[in-house]
């Protein structure tokens, strides 16, 4: 669950964090459409791949390196809608089992190694792209030019490098003031929390059904 809320707080850098939650959130949203548009499209088209080959004998020509080409973007396009969420995996054995300051110290922590990581896979990411450009790489057998594909990972992870700056501020602030209501930051939930919810949210789909 995502700690993003529009209420204004009442110290400064909680109306900062809120207000570059609100403005990166429309376009980590939009990242994460594009990458399920994508998976939709590739279903639609392997589907008609497969008619066309088995009835028509008239494969898609490109078939294969469309697919391998689009395997970035729904790889990575939605990588910091995740994190906005809290989606991806991790350990929480320890996080769960501290609070307060502790708590968002190593939050912070894990976050600003995070940054170092992904600031490093941008530049190279970037340099791959360019140097796909320079060189004119394509794909085998259709020869389809290989460097818009490159260029989605730094892309995204440009996007995911703001979303960390914005958890690691959220971080900073809680950890100056562990009783604020957390903003740009996911809120982690026990075990318990998360199967209530999910037994409210299966009632609720079967009283719906």
């Amino acid at each position: 669950m995502s700690g993003n809320s529009l209420t204004p707080m009442p110290d400064r850098l909680g109306r900062v964090v809120a207000r570059m939650d609100q403005w990166l959130s429309p376009i980590e949203t939009a990242f994460n459409f594009l990458a399920a548009l994508c998976i939709l499209s590739l279903m639609f088209i392997g589907v008609i791949q497969i008619v066309a080959r088995s009835v028509f004998d008239a494969p898609i020509w490109g078939y294969i390196d469309m697919i391998e080409l689009s395997m970035a973007i729904f790889a990575f396009m939605g990588i910091s809608y995740c994190q906005r969420l809290g989606g991806h995996v991790r350990m929480e054995l320890l996080l769960t089992q501290l609070a307060g300051r502790k708590q968002f110290f190593l939050e912070l922590a894990a976050t600003l190694v995070a940054l170092v990581v992904i600031t490093v896979l941008i530049r190279y990411g970037f340099e791959h792209t360019v140097r796909a450009y320079d060189s004119g790489d394509s794909t085998i057998d259709a020869e389809f030019a290989v460097w818009p594909s490159k260029a989605v990972v730094p892309l995204a992870f440009s996007v995911l490098w703001l979303r960390l700056v914005i958890n690691a501020l959220g971080y900073l602030r809680l950890f100056f003031n562990p009783s604020a209501t957390p903003v740009g930051v996911p809120v982690i939930e026990d075990v318990e929390t998360q199967a209530r919810k999910e037994a409210e949210d299966a009632q609720a789909t079967g009283a719906q059904a």
